[in-house]
């Protein structure tokens, strides 16, 4: 019998899911909207507006300890959070958003939903999130050419934090809204507080891959409670308070419903269990991989807790004498799903012609990154048949 399948990052529910969703159905709350969407914003907005001391201590610095409050609407996806962002702005045709390269389509595609046109900047090797150098830079070119950008979309990237202290500070030196993509960093912290607090807004999903999920959706967040009520209002179709339907904006079918809400309040509870599942499945590969040459993981920041969503490493062919298509390919022959590491947005055909600033580092991220599976409910057999299934390919070489 072959082995069975060991996925990449599938779902794992938790002890209270099942009854909230029965509550749901016994309040016959089955439409979109009802009690368990409201709770599930409310409890949300706390989290990820609260202060969070993580295991390895707080920083010294105190101003990042505060809590902040924050507004929360659920929406039917992440992408549809960052729509809603992009809508807020009020863009225009020719209007430009820096945006991460290194991240999936969905951080970029909202911009293009609005005519706006990205520009990518690059990572940096440290934290594999966007390199505030080469931000600085490419505002400093955009403004040299008379395009001062409308946003920047910081994407936080497979469950660590990018250094937010230089990048709000170069927004707000040049008064360029921030939007924080956290939908990969639920659970991280940076200096005791959660990516997604500081900006304008923050992008949330609940994917069936991610760290916790509804299925299917999202959530935007802000400390500005009059941009959640503007989303809320285009979320639902953008409906005008009347007793009939009448509709004076274009509007969106995005809002979450009750019964998904209802998953993700008890997703919500085991958060903390979730982020500590997955970070022992990436110490485990570090020491099952200790002695591969050419294996390097994506490093932690010291400027907070990395949740390991997926754990990710890069293998030096030079080194390794295998390269990561090698190792790919062997895991998925062996019934195990890998992935590349996210080809940079500005090697994508569709966004070819956009501006790009820097790229060296996704381009060797992309060319040698590995996502190995990180799942919270993988067990010690399932860590131990990828552990072999890799080291099985050094062998060969």
């Amino acid at each position: 019998m072959a082995n069975p399948r060991i996925h990449l990052s599938s779902p794992h529910m938790g002890g209270d899911e099942l009854a909230l969703v029965q509550d749901a159905f016994a309040t016959n709350w089955i439409a979109p909207l009802g009690p368990h969407v409201d709770k599930f914003e409310q409890e949300f907005a706390e989290l990820v507006g609260g202060r969070i001391v993580d295991e390895g201590g707080l920083t010294s610095d105190v101003g990042h300890l505060s809590s902040v409050k924050l507004h929360a609407a659920a929406l039917s996806s992440g992408t549809a959070a960052l729509h809603l962002a992009m809508r807020w702005l009020k863009l225009e045709p020719g209007d430009e958003v820096i945006c991460s390269s290194l991240t999936f389509s969905a951080s970029v595609n909202p911009i293009l939903y609005e005519r706006a046109t990205p520009v990518f900047v690059d990572c940096d090797k440290q934290t594999w999130n966007m390199d505030p150098a080469i931000l600085a830079e490419a505002i400093a070119a955009r403004l040299k050419a008379g395009r001062k950008p409308r946003a920047v979309i910081l994407v936080h990237l497979y469950g660590q934090s990018a250094d937010l202290d230089p990048i709000v500070a170069l927004c707000a030196q040049h008064e360029i809204p921030l939007i924080e993509d956290a939908a990969e960093a639920l659970g991280a912290t940076y200096k005791g507080r959660a990516p997604g607090s500081f900006g304008l807004c923050g992008i949330h999903s609940f994917n069936g891959n991610k760290i916790i999920t509804t299925s299917g959706g999202g959530m935007l967040t802000s400390a500005d409670p009059k941009l959640i009520e503007k989303a809320r209002f285009w979320a639902t179709q953008a409906r005008d308070p009347a007793p009939h339907y009448q509709h004076s904006e274009v509007g969106f079918n995005y809002r979450l419903s009750n019964v998904l809400a209802a998953i993700g309040r008890g997703q919500l509870r085991v958060l903390e269990d979730r982020v500590a599942a997955r970070r022992r499945n990436c110490a485990f590969y570090q020491t099952a991989f200790a002695d591969l040459p050419g294996i390097a993981f994506m490093p932690e920041a010291d400027y907070g807790r990395c949740t390991r969503w997926l754990t990710c490493l890069t293998i030096d062919p030079r080194e390794a004498g295998v390269d990561r298509e090698q190792v790919r390919l062997s895991l998925g022959e062996k019934n195990i799903e890998a992935r590349p590491v996210w080809k940079p947005m500005h090697l994508q055909p569709i966004f070819r012609e956009c501006p790009n600033y820097g790229g060296a580092v996704g381009e060797r991220l992309f060319a040698d990154g590995l996502c190995l599976p990180s799942g919270s409910n993988l067990t010690m057999s399932d860590l131990e048949r990828v552990v072999e299934a890799v080291r099985d390919v050094f062998k060969r070489r």
